[in-house]
């Protein structure tokens, strides 16, 4: 090889090594800087928790179990990232498919009304994001959650087996129907509206367990409704107006 060709061969074969070690650089650099904003990210998140938690403590919510389940549920992770940095706004967001996931507010007094502990089994009808699920999974024993859209259900069992719940149990169904192979449950809530209260759900609760149930016409306003079951009786008890999507029937 002439001297020529041999400095050529030289000066590309360095050229190469720097642009080599330019491009490590840039990466270290971007992976570092990635760490550091999701850090900060998930900082931020959490202030954004407190904050939440802070509004319900003034709005009325007083069971500490609620309140700390609030505080360590990401409700970020249950939103689409369109909405993530509204996430822990006290008003729905749209998650998909006509449905939404509920204001903070809603999600802890419902959870507070159905009164239940670290024995509780608890049913819900209307999985949605999975949130709720996850809050009351961070109180009782155990849930069983039931979505009759296949894309909602299939997307929240994923992000519910992610975030390492083992006691959340899900099925895609007709949640009017309840989960009769599970019956009877401590406590039922139906996080949408129904026109009526399911006669189902009433024969799945235990005797002395409490459903919390939005009932009225769709697209309307409707009633929040805490309903005890008496042996064959029940009696309710109205928890003011609310808004919520028509619960779905096949």
């Amino acid at each position: 090889m002439s001297t020529p060709a041999r400095r050529s061969h030289r000066f590309a074969c360095f050229f190469g090594i720097v642009i080599l070690l330019c491009l490590v650089v840039v990466f270290l650099q971007s992976s570092v800087s990635m760490k550091t904003s999701l850090a900060y990210d998930e900082d931020w998140f959490a202030q954004k928790r407190e904050e939440m938690v802070d509004l319900l403590e003034l709005y009325g919510i007083r069971n500490p179990e609620v309140l700390e389940a609030m505080r360590r549920v990401p409700r970020h992770r249950f939103v689409p990232a369109a909405y993530v940095n509204d996430a822990y706004g006290d008003h729905p967001l749209p998650i998909g498919y006509g449905q939404t996931i509920s204001q903070p507010y809603i999600v802890a007094l419902m959870t507070e009304l159905l009164e239940v502990n670290a024995e509780s089994r608890v049913l819900e009808i209307g999985t949605g994001s999975g949130y709720q699920a996850a809050i009351l999974a961070e109180i009782v024993a155990e849930v069983y959650t039931i979505e009759i859209i296949p894309e909602l259900a299939e997307r929240s069992t994923k992000l519910l087996e992610e975030l390492g719940y083992t006691n959340i149990h899900t099925m895609c169904a007709d949640g009017y129907f309840g989960w009769e192979s599970e019956a009877p449950f401590d406590a039922i809530i139906v996080t949408a509206a129904a026109t009526h209260v399911p006669n189902p759900l009433i024969q799945q609760l235990k005797d002395g367990g409490r459903m919390v149930i939005p009932v009225g016409p769709p697209g309307a306003i409707q009633t929040l409704w805490r309903i005890t079951k008496h042996g064959e009786a029940i009696s309710k008890e109205n928890y003011g107006p609310v808004r919520f999507v028509p619960l779905t029937r096949r």
